[in-house]
């Protein structure tokens, strides 16, 4: 089969964290347009728009700040995804050639806990709405039966995940067109457009929401697309992600402000059911649950899966090794699968909602990643890995990299006085207004130390070093 040609069966995957040889190389930069379109439709991204109106900000200008704020975090996420093809590596693999293969456990464990997380509360939405298509009352049948859902996809892995990422551009496309037509005849939308002054707080907090929901892909995005043949163009790579993650996002969030703006906070309370409300007669709203539950299925797979890999990655750095059995790949994926339905379970409504902030706290750790991660992939390696060393703590990159750890955390405190979030608002977020612009401290203020002192210390190969095996079926192929 050509290289370049998808394989639709979606057979169980036998991959892990090594690098993918040549021959098994496949797809095009389309499969990452449905991907992430189809991931973002889905009703997470409703609510994150919403909250840009919940928080004070006119429903045109939210709209707006939404909107730059997904473009600015886009470009970010896609220059992730853009290894991706070169690399054929998971993304937090890469990040040893930054931290040493000890030294980039330290943000893989924050990674864990942050789609732990999103994975847990994600069930909960998701519960809900397969309670609806069932007609149950029990909220933990709708845990169980999504959680399910999402080991099966999970563990069957990369293609079937893109599978059902097609799936959820079409159902998406479909039913996220039908609600914002009934939300345009159901309520005077253009009563609520431009019916508050501009504010720049608000506006300010409207550009973080949608950054913060592009950079929080950044640890995992290239992970999907790792399989992409070698000869794939960075530039179609980077455009096609960039415009399935900013499209689908912003008409997630699109919908959700207007639905704030139009419909009050009554959606906030019972998300689900407002939606079920919206859609109208019981049958389309049986469709439209089941449009929450693909969109929530597809998101929630790349939680579990990108989880898994991010484990992986941490546990290979002191074991020495770079690939793992199915079996024990499965269990690694159903586990963290587990653990995330067992928080949806026993958590209170009030847990969850703590647990969200405290997630969100978790992305202030992130923007220092993305800035070295990409500084020196780009501009200090200038996209030359010696991939074997990637596996070796006594090898090129050693165990820790002090420069980048230390960049890393000075980074992370260098946004503390500019946070904006319920566990803690910095002093400088309140001379602004309560603007954060904590993610824009963050990349800026870490590129600026770590550039001239990576430059210094770093010390990348001549050419991309790939691995023997990898060399032997790219001749092959």
């Amino acid at each position: 089969m050509p290289h370049n040609q998808p394989d639709a069966s979606p057979a169980i995957e036998h991959r892990t964290i090594e690098v993918i040889p040549d021959a098994e190389r496949h797809g095009t930069p389309r499969n990452q347009f449905t991907l992430w379109f189809g991931a973002n439709m889905q009703i997470t991204a409703i609510v994150d728009g919403a909250l840009a109106v919940v928080f004070g900000a006119d429903a045109l200008w939210a709209i707006i700040g939404l909107l730059l704020g997904n473009v600015l975090g886009g470009i970010v996420m896609a220059l992730h995804s853009a290894q991706g093809p070169r690399l054929g590596l998971p993304q937090m693999i890469s990040s040893r050639a930054q931290f040493g293969v000890f030294g980039a456990v330290l943000p893989l464990l924050l990674v864990v806990v942050m789609y732990l997380g999103f994975a847990a509360t994600g069930t909960v939405l998701a519960g809900q709405a397969v309670n609806k298509v069932l007609h149950v009352d029990n909220a933990n049948i709708g845990i169980l039966v999504f959680g399910a859902l999402t080991a099966v996809v999970a563990v069957t892995g990369y293609r079937l995940i893109h599978m059902v990422g097609r799936i959820a551009t079409v159902v998406g496309i479909l039913g996220f067109g039908y609600l914002t037509i009934r939300v345009f005849t159901q309520y005077d939308v253009g009563a609520v457009i431009g019916a508050k002054p501009f504010e720049v707080a608000t506006f300010v907090l409207a550009v973080s929401l949608g950054a913060g929901w592009q950079l929080t892909f950044g640890p995992y995005v290239a992970d999907y697309s790792r399989y992409l043949p070698r000869s794939t163009s960075e530039q179609a790579t980077f455009w096609s992600t960039f415009a399935g993650t900013v499209i689908g996002s912003q008409w997630s969030m699109t919908l959700g402000a207007l639905v704030a703006a139009a419909a009050g906070k009554a959606f906030l309370g019972n998300q689900v059911g407002f939606i079920g409300t919206l859609a109208g007669p019981s049958a389309i709203a049986l469709l439209i649950y089941l449009v929450i539950v693909v969109g929530k299925l597809t998101v929630n797979c790349l939680n579990a899966y990108g989880g898994f890999m991010s484990i992986l990655t941490a546990v290979t750095a002191f074991n020495g090794q770079s690939r793992t059995s199915s079996a024990a790949r499965t269990t690694y994926i159903v586990g963290f699968t587990a653990v995330s339905m067992l928080i949806a379970i026993a958590a209170s409504p009030d847990f969850l909602n703590n647990f969200k902030n405290f997630v969100l706290v978790l992305l202030m750790v992130f923007t220092p990643w993305s800035a070295i991660n990409l500084i020196d992939y780009y501009l200090i390696s200038r996209e030359r890995i010696d991939i074997p060393a990637l596996y070796d703590p006594d090898g090129r990159y050693g165990r820790w990299n002090l420069t980048a750890l230390a960049c890393y955390v000075l980074g992370i405190l260098a946004q503390i006085p500019f946070l904006a979030q319920k566990l803690y608002t910095g002093p400088i977020t309140e001379l602004l207004g309560g603007a954060d612009i904590s993610w824009i401290v963050g990349i800026v203020f870490t590129a600026g130390i770590y550039y001239p002192l990576a430059r210094r210390t770093s010390n990348p190969p001549d050419r991309m070093i790939y691995p023997a095996d990898t060399v032997k079926s790219t001749a092959r192929a």
